[in-house]
């Protein structure tokens, strides 16, 4: 009876949490400049093309070349930050705002130990999560372990952001899908520049709520076998915007419209539906089983108010082999309280992977 009314609490704490972020009229609500047009279309058309022609066959990473600065270093780790030129292609990089054209990375590693010896987990962003610090300082405690830590700055989010958003609140819906299509190309790059140019023993990703979809995106796409690990995740974007808190955030009538343009008299619940069927592209059960997914672990909370159950399971399902772990929680107390259970997670997924050859 306690530890279910203690799970309640946990649930209604991410209610209230979220009725005071997103409910209230303090600030704009997400897509508040209706769906994005013509750059929608071209979203839908670039996301189903990612899918590989034949099975396990996904298109390499193109190659980056990140300029490094030293922020900091110590005797025995090395804080860097570098900025590259996203590797989108022209096409999506013409659809990006300006100030999202250059990437941001921190890149926290230990010295001295031999990259062929170590590992390294690309951390990406979830929703809100505009700097570096929170993802270093889950990371941070692994350098003993000798597990790098790499921290990309979304697009749309920090130095990225477009002058006219307000925080995270996206402006159009087609902004949602380009920022997960962007991360998606910007990790597997950095991924590859880990393998290639770096000489990482292994390597990995990982992301909480919103980055924990990027992150299971990324491992299923990536073509050589990585770890991967969705933290507080769905498996679709569609949970959080349609069935979840933020639901409450988004701009439904400006998004109505939008559609009235084309669609007179339409109502809420067929926009909410459009919305599904624009969202249905973000469900990772769609994408392919990750080359290894003994190396997937999803850590999920009990009490999750943002996401069911129902939705982790389904990645589980969907990509057999992979792991879930349950910590007892909401989703803002376990963002908060569970950062050893993800350390725990990240140790292990990179323990099902096989060392690469070293070199000569």
């Amino acid at each position: 009876m306690v530890a279910i009314k203690i799970g309640m609490l946990h649930y209604v704490l991410d209610h209230v949490y979220g009725a005071f972020m997103h409910r209230t009229k303090l600030s704009t609500p997400f897509f508040s400049r209706g769906w994005g047009g013509t750059k929608l279309d071209l979203l839908e058309r670039m996301i189903r093309q990612i899918f590989p022609v034949v099975e396990g066959q996904n298109w390499p990473p193109r190659l980056i070349q990140p300029v490094w600065k030293t922020v900091w270093e110590t005797k025995s780790a090395c804080l860097k930050e570098g900025v590259f030129r996203t590797p989108c292609d022209e096409q999506l990089i013409n659809a990006l705002p300006p100030e999202s054209h250059i990437a941001r990375v921190a890149f926290l590693a230990p010295k001295f130990v031999p990259p062929h010896k170590m590992a390294c987990v690309v951390h990406l962003a979830g929703t809100g999560d505009h700097s570096f610090e929170r993802r270093l300082r889950l990371g941070g405690p692994l350098l003993k372990e000798n597990i790098a830590t790499m921290v990309l700055e979304s697009p749309f989010y920090g130095q990225r952001r477009p002058f006219l958003q307000s925080g995270s609140k996206l402006l159009c819906v087609s902004d949602l899908l380009l920022l997960g299509r962007a991360t998606i190309e910007e990790a597997r790059s950095l991924l590859h520049w880990l393998d290639s140019e770096a000489g990482f023993g292994k390597m990995g990703v990982c992301g909480l709520s919103m980055g924990g979809v990027h992150a299971a995106m990324v491992g299923s796409l990536h073509p050589t076998p990585i770890a991967t690990f969705p933290f507080l995740s769905p498996h679709s974007a569609v949970v959080a915007f349609c069935e979840g808190v933020l639901k409450h955030a988004t701009a439904w009538e400006a998004l109505r419209d939008d559609l009235s343009v084309h669609n007179a008299g339409m109502t809420l619940d067929e926009v909410r539906e459009r919305m599904r069927n624009v969202l249905s592209l973000t469900d990772v059960t769609r994408f392919p089983i990750p080359k290894n997914p003994d190396a997937v672990i999803l850590v999920a909370a009990t009490d999750d108010g943002y996401i069911p159950k129902h939705s982790v399971l389904e990645v589980q399902r969907a990509w057999p082999g992979s792991e879930v772990r349950w910590v007892t929680g909401g989703h803002v107390s376990s963002f908060i309280l569970h950062n050893g259970e993800f350390r725990r997670a990240i140790r292990d997924g990179l323990n099902r992977l096989q060392w690469k050859e070293s070199p000569l």
